[in-house]
Parts: C-alpha cells; sequence; structure tokens
C-alpha cells in the first residue's frame, strides 16, 4: 500500500482524490494500490489519519463546506498540522505537492520539495516554479536522499511531454523542440483567425474559464518560459536560466496580421522553441507565423501540441490537452504509477 499526502487542496488535489475513488477497482487490478493518509491545505484545513482517510467523506466535506471541518474526528484522527508538521510527521511514502506557487521565487514549493527528500519521501507535484528555478540543486537532493522527483503535469498537463521523451524517443538526439504550451493564446489567436480582436477574443477567454482575471502570465508568454526552462533543464539536459530566453507575447499582434496569414493557408501561434546551434541553445517564446506543413499549424482552441526534432526517429508531435483539472490529476497518477514500476523491476 502506497501511502501518500497531499500538500494542496485545490481544484487538482480533489480531482485526484476523484480518480483514486473512481478507479479503485481498475488500479487495484493492475496491482496498484494507493492510501490517502494526509491532507493539508491554508484555507480548507489539515487532516491526517495513519491508516487512511476515507475519500467520499473528504470529498462530501469539501463539497457541503467547501473545507474539511465536516470530516467526521476519531480517537486516531488528527487536525491541524501545517504544510512542515504534515511532511515532517505523516507516514505518508510520497508527497504530492499541489500548492499555489509564486513562479518568480518557486516558494514555497521548493521548501516543500526540500524538506520531503530530508524526511526520506518521494515528491510529485504539478508545480512548474520548482522544477523551472531550482531543477538541478533539488535533482541532486533527491539523489543523495534516493527519492524520487516527479513532475509529467508541469509541461502539458496529463499528455507526456515529458515521459515521451526520456522514454520512449531515447536514443535520439533532439536537435529542436518547439510547442504550443499554453492553451489560452492558442484560443485567442484561433478566435482572431475568425475576425475577433484580441481584446475580445481575451475576454471570451476570460468568461470560458481558460485566462485568469489577470492573464498576463499566459499573453505575455511567461507560462511559456517556465515550460521552455523545464524542456532544456529537464529533457535536453541543459541549464538554461530565465534571462537567456527570449520572451515576446501577443500585444503586438494585430488581427489583420493574423487574419491575412490565415488567408494564404499559414497560422500564426505563440511558440515555445528551444534549438541546438553550432553557437549554443536559442531559446525563445514569441508569436511565429507556421505554414499549412508544419504540424502545429493546424491546432486550434486551447489545445497544445509539442514536435521533438530527432535525428533517428525523424520529428515527432505529440498533441494534447495542455490543461484541465482531470487530465493534471491523471499526471499525477501516471507519476506514482511510475514509482511503483520502478521499484519492481
Amino acid at each position: 500500500m502506497h501511502k501518500l499526502a497531499l500538500i494542496g487542496f485545490g481544484g487538482v488535489g480533489q480531482g485526484f482524490v476523484e480518480i483514486l475513488s473512481q478507479k479503485e477497482q481498475k488500479l487495484e487490478k493492475d496491482d496498484y494500490s494507493f492510501l490517502i493518509v494526509s491532507i493539508c491545505d491554508l484555507y480548507k484545513g489539515s487532516i491526517h489519519h495513519d491508516k487512511g482517510l476515507d475519500l467520499d467523506r473528504v470529498l462530501d466535506s469539501i463539497k457541503k463546506t467547501g473545507t474539511l471541518e465536516l470530516y467526521p474526528d476519531s480517537d486516531e484522527l488528527i487536525r491541524g498540522w501545517s504544510s512542515q508538521e504534515t511532511i515532517k510527521k505523516t507516514n505518508a511514502k510520497t508527497i504530492i505537492e499541489m500548492t499555489y506557487t509564486d513562479v518568480d521565487t518557486g516558494q514555497p514549493a521548493i521548501n516543500h520539495c526540500e524538506q520531503a527528500f530530508n524526511q526520506g519521501k518521494n515528491v510529485v507535484m504539478t508545480n512548474k516554479g520548482p522544477v523551472a528555478l531550482a531543477y538541478h540543486s533539488l535533482n541532486q537532493l533527491a539523489k543523495e536522499k534516493g527519492v524520487r522527483w516527479l513532475f509529467e503535469g508541469a509541461v502539458m498537463s496529463g499528455t507526456p511531454a515529458i515521459r515521451l521523451p526520456l522514454t520512449t524517443l531515447t536514443g535520439n538526439d533532439i536537435s529542436e523542440i518547439k510547442g504550443i504550451l499554453n492553451g489560452t493564446t492558442n484560443y485567442i489567436l484561433t478566435q482572431m483567425e475568425d475576425g475577433m480582436s484580441y481584446k475580445s477574443a481575451l475576454k471570451q477567454a476570460q468568461k470560458l474559464g481558460y485566462a485568469e482575471a489577470n492573464p498576463s502570465a499566459d499573453v505575455d508568454g511567461f507560462d511559456v518560459l517556465y515550460k521552455v526552462l523545464i524542456l532544456a533543464n529537464v529533457v535536453l539536459g541543459i541549464p538554461l536560466k530565465r534571462e537567456d530566453v527570449i520572451v515576446e507575447g501577443l500585444s503586438a499582434l494585430d488581427s489583420e496580421a493574423v487574419i491575412e496569414a490565415k488567408s494564404n493557408g499559414d497560422h500564426w501561434k505563440l511558440i515555445g522553441k528551444l534549438k541546438k546551434t553550432e553557437n549554443g541553445l536559442e531559446a525563445s517564446v514569441k508569436p511565429e507565423r507556421l505554414s499549412s506543413k508544419d504540424p502545429l499549424s493546424a491546432i486550434s482552441g486551447a489545445t497544445n501540441a509539442i514536435t521533438y526534432t530527432c535525428d533517428l526517429s525523424g520529428p515527432v508531435t505529440l498533441v494534447g490537452a495542455g490543461a484541465g483539472i482531470k487530465e493534471t490529476a491523471f499526471a499525477v497518477l501516471i507519476d506514482l504509477i511510475e514509482i511503483e514500476r520502478s521499484e519492481r523491476l
């Protein structure tokens, strides 16, 4: 039985609990068994039980109050642990880190990772910040402590944008990685192709929940920037930093240019790109006009896609959801299954 502690219990955390509840029989049939013993959230509360929590009662309390306060007390139930106390005191084998993280500092998730590794516990996370900003130091610490650190959901949610190149494409020299790594901007550009202004398309994206009230992280390219940093560090093994990446958002791109391109069979996309050259690695996030021959050109709406240019297998393009509660929660599950598989070898 693989015991888990959840640090942060927002939409993805709740989605993960729902997946475990719904897929319990299938997972057990495949010989995978997971037990949540701790949940800690700054606003929803904190509960722990050494022998495991009742997931139906957890979800019922959240549904009724938005907190864990209705979860039934017992002699063995512990309430009120902070995130640091949970990481230190829980009997979980793996910490699932899903807090809101400052992408400028990577905190508090970087501290949570360090604390977990030092306690001999694995970490599975969906946060971009720690991977983009502190990959090499955290990866080294995890290796020193003999634990695993996995973060598939940090780039394209449940679509295996990290696992594919690290496993299936192993043996290739990847000379270029480029992708549509933000569904919000791709949705906006798709709407602009149909004649909508940038401002109107942004408002529509906000109305549908694709864009935040402050959309800067998406439309100014910063969300893609951090994903580019992750791909450089993790997939290519190159210690890229923020200042090494050229970043341009959508603001300079007008509707006329987008419509004109479409009329000629081309499409504007916000592209995150890494390209190996004789002078080193070129890295950028910026709008690019793609011809119809480019597989990324046809990707519309909020869908994400990424192309790996390989010397042996040629270009390989992966298309899928880049966000979503269920999809990101699934990324957590596949990372946990990867830990289990690796221990059985």
